[in-house]
């Protein structure tokens, strides 16, 4: 490259810098101009008791001030009540363990046997009340029942051997070869092992030859075993035919592969 070319050269490359730097400063310019004018607050003057607005134009109530209109009026809180930092609502609340009523804060009426809840607005029952309108009545627990803490509108459950009738826990009559079970329905009871509730009584489960006891409480209470069908009270071998096997039941045949099955056999399908 010539003396004459570089010169050239240099001399566009510093024309775009300049114009690339003249671009930003003017953009700069730009963005200060928009931001001053963005944040220059109201010419209208904040009425007393008031500041412009960090935010924008416009003004802000100072604290213990509400905004009403375009005034800021002091804030008056009742009795038994604090100012808030809020700019909107009344601008206070009241204190724990008392309630708003319209414009006042009176105390949370505990009855007796109760206490505050601990947001300070209302009231809960001691153990062994429960509420019922504005009192804590005493709860009655039977004879045979205990104290609950969860929320029955009773209060109390009954001991186990023993259910809830009326206000009462009868005992639980458990036949012979049964159980008392924690479930709350039914009989409250269920057959031992080898048993099958039948009118109210656990019924001895009579197995067959060729069969099992079955964990179910219905049917018989027994299963034949694989190879065999339940017919009546019995359990019958199952007759495979030629060319066939048990399915997965175990309890009925199919056909092998390539034959079908035609009445109580197995053909070859050609």
């Amino acid at each position: 490259m010539t003396p004459s070319n570089t010169k050239t050269w240099t001399s566009q490359c510093l024309n775009s810098q300049l114009v690339v730097l003249s671009s930003v400063l003017l953009l700069l310019s730009f963005l200060f101009l928009a931001s001053k004018a963005y944040t220059q607050p109201s010419n209208v003057a904040p009425p007393e008791n008031a500041s412009p607005s960090a935010f924008g134009s416009g003004w802000e109530c100072d604290p213990g001030y509400l905004k009403d209109d375009n005034t800021c009026a002091e804030i008056k809180a009742p009795d038994n009540a604090y100012l808030t930092s809020r700019s909107y609502s009344r601008g206070w609340k009241c204190l724990h363990g008392f309630v708003r009523q319209s414009d006042m804060c009176s105390p949370v009426p505990v009855p007796a046997n109760g206490y505050l809840h601990e947001r300070g607005d209302n009231w809960n029952c001691n153990r062994g009340y429960r509420a019922e309108g504005n009192q804590c009545l005493k709860i009655t627990v039977p004879e045979s029942g205990y104290l609950t803490a969860g929320s029955s509108r009773r209060g109390w459950e009954c001991d186990r051997g023993y259910r809830i009738d009326g206000d009462r826990c009868s005992p639980i009559d458990v036949p012979q070869n049964a159980y008392l079970t924690n479930a709350s329905y039914g009989p409250g009871w269920s057959c031992e092992r080898g048993y099958l509730q039948v009118d109210g009584t656990c019924a001895e489960i009579i197995v067959p030859a060729n069969a099992f006891l079955e964990e179910k409480t219905y049917g018989p209470g027994w299963a034949c075993e694989r190879g065999y069908i339940r017919l009546g009270g019995e359990c019958s071998k199952v007759a495979v035919p030629a060319n066939a096997h048990l399915d997965y039941t175990g309890h009925k045949w199919v056909c092998s592969s390539p034959y079908v099955k035609r009445g109580e056999g197995c053909v070859r399908n050609d």
